[in-house]
């Protein structure tokens, strides 16, 4: 028995990645037809928070319920792992009576350590520095709209913090241009960034992230965590807003996306929110989509 886990971008390979994201349409397609046919009956989802949420709880919950299968809620005031129990120990045990595991936590070596000690597919759900799950739904979404992502040119404006980095990881194994906009002291990893080569570039001009470019991303200013930072954040990152200013420098025919929730009139303008044509809506449904894919996908490859 192989088992795959998903703690980044990088544990697929980009034929797989493709495979994902063609699949993740299809079962959507299917979800809105009434055609779909539950296929892991009896299956158990354990998730992990350590983070709260909204949109990953209630996605993973209602796509493993739509796969037939079942999810257990655990909160760290809910297990012993708010209690100081071993990692180690907790995966053991939690592996031993699930069949897939999605972990919402903060440091990313907790996950590593998680999968390293689990008999299932571990699925990283967020964690401070990659939040890959997120970037499937953003490449379906771009997908569904204008096609391929290949060659194409993505700006991401704001803090070079875990959707930022796994946008890196995208680039490389998507194979896009990824332009960069933050302020100073706010960049993504040198490492990741030396890693992605040619493919990344960084600037503190937004506008010049932004020119030609198909497809302009953000996030908020202030990540969970770093909440006592938000008055001095909004200042260093003042002029940092996709709005639609911002956009008039992109493709005409651009696309701008938000992982959510947002702040309206700080990273995001609330009138590009407010846009009845904007994705970041199907983009939030996506998350639903690419998430039974990828569980599909785990799931097989541990039956052999």
């Amino acid at each position: 028995m192989t088992i795959r886990h998903f703690l980044s971008l990088m544990d697929c390979t980009p034929a797989e990645l493709q495979q994902l994201i063609a699949r993740a349409i299809e079962m959507k397609a299917q979800r809105k037809a009434g055609t779909e046919t539950p296929r892991f009956n009896n299956h158990v989802l354990g998730m992990v928070f350590e983070k709260s949420s909204t949109r990953t709880r209630i996605s993973f919950e209602a796509g493993i319920a739509q796969m037939g299968g079942h999810a257990i809620f655990l909160a760290p005031d809910h297990t012993q792992l708010g209690r100081g129990e071993p990692i180690e120990d907790s995966a053991r045990v939690m592996s031993s009576m699930v069949d897939v595991i999605m972990v919402r936590t903060f440091g990313h070596d907790i996950i590593e350590t998680f999968a390293e000690y689990s008999s299932v597919p571990v699925i990283n759900a967020l964690t401070d520095d990659f939040h890959p799950c997120q970037l499937l739904a953003d490449i379906q979404t771009y997908v569904e709209y204008r096609g391929s992502i290949q060659g194409k040119k993505v700006a991401w404006i704001g803090d070079g913090n875990n959707m930022c980095q796994s946008y890196i990881n995208a680039a490389i194994q998507f194979d896009f241009e990824l332009a960069i906009a933050c302020p100073r002291g706010f960049e993504p990893g040198t490492d990741l960034v030396k890693k992605a080569g040619d493919r990344v570039r960084i600037t503190t001009i937004p506008s010049k992230a932004a020119k030609d470019a198909d497809l302009l991303v953000t996030d908020v200013w202030a990540s969970m965590g770093q909440e006592k930072e938000k008055v001095q954040r909004r200042r260093q990152f003042a002029g940092f807003q996709v709005n639609k200013e911002l956009m008039r420098h992109a493709k005409s025919d651009a696309l701008y996306m938000h992982c959510l929730p947002a702040h309206r009139g700080e990273e995001i303008s609330a009138e590009l929110m407010d846009n009845p044509d904007t994705v970041i809506w199907d983009e939030a449904e996506n998350r639903l989509h690419a998430q039974k894919a990828l569980m599909e996908f785990l799931l097989l490859a541990a039956k052999g």
